[in-house]
């Protein structure tokens, strides 16, 4: 279960009639305990209570108390040995009237009235195994509200089943807009009275709901009239004392969805929340999810963004913001230049769903121009800050116009934080009709008519929020000048994921270049292209833009401009919730055309500082591994297998090769075992068809074995890509390659959760296909190389992906790995560590390099093979033990980039007569 599902189960508990015999189980059940735990409780099989109550190990220990008798039985229950013994997370007590509770581990306490515990459901989340709890503990009542939305939503489209297709799922969208700007509104004294707008719908309305759409409908109007206009307009005196609210949001079309008396009661029941609670940083990206079918399950799954944003605005400008704040301290000169700086600082968020960065940006720069006038002794100055210095764009319609009344009531909290209730209230109303936040395709959009960096930008004033035309967005700038900061979550889309739409938007950008990148390149490139006249960016991605084939097809036209990364996040997880984790690894990048000041690297809650980051976010020389087409190291040449191109008709099954060999024993030596990838790893045995040239004839003799050739001959005879290859032999495969005595075969792809790259020496009588490469006759010492920590280190960020498993390649990954010239000493020393490593895997026969290398079964004599064969490499680079791989691809960089520079050793080493 998720936080929203938790809620809403402990929400309709406390609605019910309290049974105190069951009440107990009923709290367990709503968070997430299923019936057959809850049955072996009920019977006692794992109750271990020694005070009557219910008590599951690991867990919780709850007592139902005699009325007014709450807190001893908390105490008892705190006392209780059983509690300790059992390890309880939580005990909790209740008459039915008063509600007590306490977490042992912190001693922190719940103590409020029985029917307002559903308020304090994120005290006991660690219940449903969810652990972010102290960011759901702050966003309650958003998951509360989300929840009560989401209901209503769902219950007016059953009414309204035409406000679900496209045509009207815009007009819904902004219905519900306008509810939750009246919700605002009424519990912050913007209507000027406490529950106006429910009190008023619940009043004018009948309870049988057959009005209530018109009595909404009348307020929407005159929120949407100045008073001079209302009496013409009809408006009725109920509806009278509702003010002007302008700005766009009750503009446009006044139609309101017919509701059921279920719909009535939900939405009284949203009205009663407490709307003064609202946090615009996460609300958005919550209520967004309501409008999306698609993304409705995942309600509830946003309460971890805050964090993590900061992970991007701190490094981007807010820590410089708040390091010149400490400069500044009491001087009143150095404090006003700074306000006057925050004055001018642009946020530009051009993926910017319903909100988040530019909300919690604003909230961030208001904090510190708060503490700026305190000092100054200007506690009640009105903010310089435009809110209209923070902008956005997003694709969807209803997001973009989330966003701009997130940022709304973010700016109205802040006036009432830092100015007070009345000032707050005095400035708000009428709601400016400028339209800042652009509903469109980002990487389509000239970024600059909407976020001029320069000037003011062209100027347009809108009265409607919804239906501002795309090329009209802009809004006048209050302060010209200043600096731009451009962030952001854009959307990842891998290359075989995108949409023909999504792909052109790429080719448009990149001039038909690169093809198989992620759809967050584009955001990189805009961005990127945006600042050459100055300003910075960073982004959150999935951390393949930093590794593998897509660094040099993303990065090089970025690095190439004389920008820099300034700081970046190394892997972790945007979002999670403990029931949902998100399987997505990320990275931020920050980059900026006027780098100033210390670069960092970030990992987990460490940071580094870096002499230059480069596009595999080490600290390092900002260069590129290209591909190679030979090593650059002195090392033999590595190939990829045998191509087949036979449509399957080499490739048997054991049994049919055997029964074939029966039948015509003269057949046997054209069978030879194959392997690729796959079978390599997992010990998997194949065969094939391998027919020399001189065997040609003995294999047409066989009818079985000529009717796969004939397929052969007809499916290559067809053409393809690859033109109409090899229809002469079909008895070959298309290309042949083997040894004359031993190959060291490497998996093309492989986990990368094995702690080392999984290659293998072996005779060269097996066939190595397409799926593999080989070193055909190549000296042992080259496994020791390939089979090293610091080979898989470097294959860590040049490798391309498929999925998460490494794809190796020999252009990228092999030929372009830096090797130090090696003595006839190192070279023996290697062979021989190389030699214990097959000697130990030997040993464990008949597991398969699957079975040995499963990260945490390696058996440990083969993990000291891999030791010792690490410590005789690594000696040879920096004559010790590296620290970590960090330090490993420093210096593996730092070796590529001066061998580059060189024209690569082994040229030189030819020349100087160096064997291989």
């Amino acid at each position: 279960m998720n936080a929203v599902e938790i809620e809403e189960a402990i929400s309709a508990l406390a609605e019910e009639s309290f049974d105190a015999a069951e009440f107990p189980y009923l709290f367990l059940q709503a968070f997430g305990n299923k019936e057959t735990t809850l049955k072996r409780l009920r019977k006692g099989e794992s109750n271990r209570s020694d005070l009557g109550g219910v008590l599951q190990t690991n867990n919780i220990h709850i007592a139902v108390a005699a009325p007014g008798k709450v807190t001893n039985a908390l105490a008892a229950l705190k006392a209780s040995p059983e509690t300790t013994r059992a390890k309880a997370k939580f005990v909790l007590a209740t008459d039915g009237d008063t509600f007590e509770a306490e977490d042992l581990a912190s001693g922190e306490t719940v103590a409020c009235a029985y029917a307002d515990f559903p308020d304090h459901f994120g005290f006991f989340l660690p219940l449903a195994g969810i652990t972010t709890v102290k960011q759901v503990r702050e966003s309650s009542f958003d998951i509360r509200a989300t929840s009560r939305l989401n209901r209503l939503y769902v219950e007016l489209l059953k009414t309204n089943p035409e406000w679900g297709t496209a045509e009207r799922r815009p007009d819904m969208n902004h219905f519900m807009a306008r509810l939750i700007f009246c919700f605002f509104a009424e519990d912050t004294d913007i209507f000027g009275g406490s529950r106006r707008f429910t009190s008023t719908v619940e009043q004018m309305s009948a309870k049988d709901s057959s009005n209530t759409n018109e009595v909404i409908g009348t307020l929407f109007r005159a929120m949407n009239m100045k008073g001079e206009a209302r009496a013409t307009a009809g408006i009725p005196r109920w509806a009278d004392q509702f003010p002007y609210v302008n700005g766009g949001l009750f503009s446009g079309s006044m139609d309101v969805p017919r509701f059921s008396k279920i719909a009535r009661s939900y939405l009284l029941h949203i009205g009663h929340l407490d709307w003064t609670k609202i946090n615009p940083d996460i609300f958005g990206s919550m209520i967004q999810a309501v409008a999306e079918d698609g993304e409705r399950g995942a309600l509830g799954m946003h309460y971890t963004s805050v964090p993590n944003i900061l992970k991007i605005l701190n490094p981007l400008f807010l820590d410089d913001l708040r390091a010149r704040l400490d400069d500044a301290t009491d001087n009143p000169r150095k404090l006003l230049n700074l306000r006057n700086r925050l004055a001018r600082i642009r946020v530009f968020d051009p993926a910017c769903g319903s909100g988040n960065f530019l909300v919690i940006a604003y909230k961030e720069m208001r904090a510190i121009e708060a503490e700026i006038n305190r000092r100054r002794g200007e506690s009640d100055r009105r903010s310089d800050i435009p809110l209209t210095n923070f902008r956005g764009i997003e694709i969807r319609d209803f997001p973009a116009e989330v966003a701009r009344l997130a940022l709304i009531i973010a700016e109205y909290q802040c006036d009432v934080l830092y100015r007070g209730q009345k000032e707050a209230l005095q400035d708000f109303l009428p709601l400016d009709a400028e339209n800042w936040i652009t509903c469109g395709n980002a990487l389509r959009l000239d970024w600059l008519s909407l976020m001029d960096v320069k000037g003011t930008g062209v100027k347009h004033r809108t009265d409607d929020l919804f239906h501002t035309p795309l090329d009209q967005a802009q809004v006048d700038f209050e302060n010209e000048g200043g600096e731009v900061y451009i962030c952001g979550n854009p959307p990842y889309v891998g290359d075989k994921f995108q949409t023909d739409a999504q792909k052109a938007d790429l080719r448009l950008l990149s001039n038909g270049g690169p093809k198989a990148v992620d759809y967050v390149a584009g955001w990189f490139w805009k961005a990127s292209d945006f600042i050459r006249s100055g300003g910075s960016f960073a982004f959150v991605a999935t951390n393949s833009i930093c590794q593998g084939v897509q660094v040099p097809l993303i990065w090089s036209p970025i690095l190439r401009s004389g920008q820099q990364i300034i700081f970046a996040h190394k892997d972790f997880y945007w979002a999670n919730n403990a029931s949902n984790n998100a399987n997505v690894i990320c990275v931020i990048v920050g980059v900026s055309s006027e780098p100033k000041g210390e670069k960092f690297i970030y990992f987990d809650s460490n940071k580094k500082l870096a002499k230059s980051i480069s596009a595999y976010l080490i600290d390092g020389p900002s260069v590129i591994v290209e591909k190679h087409p030979t090593p650059i190291s002195n090392l033999p040449e590595m190939v990829a297998g045998n191509i087949s191109r036979d449509k399957g008709h080499f490739m048997m099954r054991l049994d049919d090769r055997d029964a074939m060999v029966e039948q015509h024993p003269e057949a046997a030596p054209l069978f030879r075992k194959i392997l690729g990838s796959f079978e390599l790893i997992n010990g998997v045995e194949r065969t094939c068809l391998w027919i020399d040239d001189d065997q040609a004839s003995l294999a047409a003799s066989i009818p079985a074995i000529a009717e796969r050739l004939e397929a052969i001959r007809k499916y290559r005879e067809t053409g393809s890509e690859r033109g109409k290859l090899g229809i002469a032999t079909p008895h070959r495969f298309e290309r042949t390659i083997t040894g004359k005595s031993s190959q060291i075969v490497v998996p093309r792809v492989f986990s990368e959760r094995r702690p080392y790259v999984t290659a293998d020496y072996m005779k060269s009588d097996i066939i190595v296909s397409d799926q593999a490469q080989a070193l055909y006759d190549a000296p042992l010492y080259v496994l020791s190389i390939i089979s090293s920590r610091m080979h898989l280190a470097w294959i860590s960020v040049t490798a391309g992906r498929m999925k998460s498993d490494y794809r190796y390649s020999s252009g990228v990954c092999y030929n372009s790995f830096p090797v130090p010239r090696l003595t006839e000493k190192n070279v023996a020393d290697l062979a021989k560590c190389a030699e214990d490593i097959l000697l130990t895997r030997e040993a464990h026969f008949p597991a398969t390099i699957a079975d040995l290398y499963a990260p945490e079964k390696m058996p440990a004599d083969l993990r000291e093979a891999h030791e010792r064969n690490d410590e005789v490499l690594e000696r040879i680079y920096i004559g010790r033990r590296f620290r970590n791989d960090t330090e490993r691809l420093e210096k593996l960089f730092e070796l590529y980039t001066k061998m580059i520079a060189e024209g690569g050793t082994a040229k030189k080493n030819a020349k100087a007569g160096v064997r291989a």
